[in-house]
């Protein structure tokens, strides 16, 4: 994987959602996430990365958050080898709501996106997407 701090998302059909993407696969940004922050940019999304596929491990809450965001829960769909892998399928979204305590995909997965509200306008469940570094 590239050593570029932020990541693009693009559509199996080719368009690249106009969000930047922040990998968050350490402990200490996964702790934090987005709690105690007053408001998400338009353009702003988190990747985070769980060791395997679960649930429980994927679950979320917004305790602490301030505003409504889009989730997005994702599988690999490649198996590369490289340390992340280039494409994701959708297995679940929602909008997830300030100070809910839990949300869950339907199925495992080992990655989730949080982002703008709009994010669950541009992408569905069961489509594919792929990461590229950002120039």
């Amino acid at each position: 994987m590239s050593t570029s701090r932020f990541l693009r998302l693009r559509t199996g059909a080719g368009t690249v959602l106009p969000v930047r993407v922040r990998r968050c696969d350490t402990f200490l940004c996964r702790l934090r996430g987005l709690m105690f922050r007053r408001k998400l940019a338009p353009e702003e999304a988190l990747l985070f990365v769980e060791s395997r596929e679960s649930r429980v491990t994927t679950a979320i809450h917004m305790c602490f958050v301030f505003f409504p965001i889009g989730v997005l829960w994702l599988v690999a769909d490649d198996a590369t080898g490289s340390d992340f892998p280039r494409a994701l399928t959708v297995v679940d979204k929602v909008l997830a709501r300030p100070f809910r305590p839990y949300y869950a995909p339907q199925t495992p997965a080992q990655y989730y996106l949080e982002g703008p509200p709009v994010l669950l306008e541009w992408v569905e469940v069961g489509e594919q997407l792929f990461l590229n570094p950002e120039p």
